[in-house]
């Protein structure tokens, strides 16, 4: 079983960065295309941004694009997310996830897609 682990949400002001980590432990983490999804209170979970194997290929969603910043360390086993210029609207659940059996340098956006989550880390921007 594959278990996923966030760590580094805090409660932060606006305009401020974050690094948001996740560390992977069993399976095969360069094999693992990775997502950053959030929830925030009363609203559904969306996409936030994603990595392919190797880290050839980023995607990010508009409302976080030129400001959150992806990467992955396959030696470490982690999934980082850098948070920059924090807004109000960034406050939610962070969600790290894990999808196995893709090809080198397809991205997935969808929560339907992933096949493992980590338990979440609470991000508060205050304004």
């Amino acid at each position: 079983q594959v278990h996923l682990v966030e760590s580094g949400g805090e409660l932060v002001q606006a305009g401020d960065s974050l690094r948001l980590s996740c560390a992977v432990s069993e399976g095969t983490f360069n094999n693992y295309v990775m997502g950053w999804f959030r929830q925030a209170a009363g609203k559904e979970r969306e996409f936030v941004a994603a990595i392919s194997r190797l880290g050839v290929r980023t995607g990010y969603a508009d409302s976080v694009k030129g400001r959150f910043g992806i990467s992955r360390d396959d030696v470490q086993n982690t999934v980082y997310l850098q948070m920059n210029s924090l807004k109000p609207e960034d406050t939610a659940v962070y969600y790290c996830a894990a999808k196995t059996g893709s090809f080198f340098y397809t991205l997935y956006t969808h929560l339907v897609d992933y096949d493992y989550w980590g338990q979440g880390t609470q991000v508060t921007v205050s304004s």
